[in-house]
């Protein structure tokens, strides 16, 4: 079959995504984690005492779908929340929260490295800022 949309960027893009998605999904499966797991650990690592808001804004997560992803990390025991302020709590990593954000660590920057190793050295040094062109509207 004539494949003519191989020739439509926005096409070529969601199969891309898919494809990476699918491929990451399955590494990490291993490590009882999904995709937004492992980004919600990254985002608490890096930004410890966040509240579940602000995560939930940065990865456009609703408030009804953060809630049951950080129960899910709580009940696993990577996460615990601290008291902020009199009404807010923030977010910290466990030491075991830490131990599998580690693991997930080692399981994405393999996965970035050969992903990346799949472009052609002479397009990498612009791969990053075009999608982020894409992402950010120009």
């Amino acid at each position: 079959m004539d494949d003519t949309l191989r020739d439509k960027p926005g096409y070529l893009l969601r199969r891309a995504a898919s494809a990476a998605t699918a491929e990451l999904a399955g590494k990490l499966d291993h490590l009882g984690l999904r995709q937004v797991d492992a980004s919600v650990l990254i985002l608490i690592d890096s930004n410890p005492l966040s509240t579940a808001s602000a995560i939930g804004r940065t990865l456009d997560i609703q408030r009804a779908n953060m809630v049951p992803l950080l129960k899910r990390l709580e009940d696993a025991g990577w996460v615990e929340r601290s008291p902020i302020d009199g009404k807010s709590q923030g977010l910290n990593l466990t030491p075991a929260g830490s131990a599998k954000l580690a693991e997930a660590m080692a399981v994405i920057e393999s996965f970035e490295a050969s992903l990346l190793a799949r472009i052609p050295a002479e397009h990498r040094d612009h791969l990053l800022p075009a999608l982020h062109a894409l992402w950010n509207g120009g």
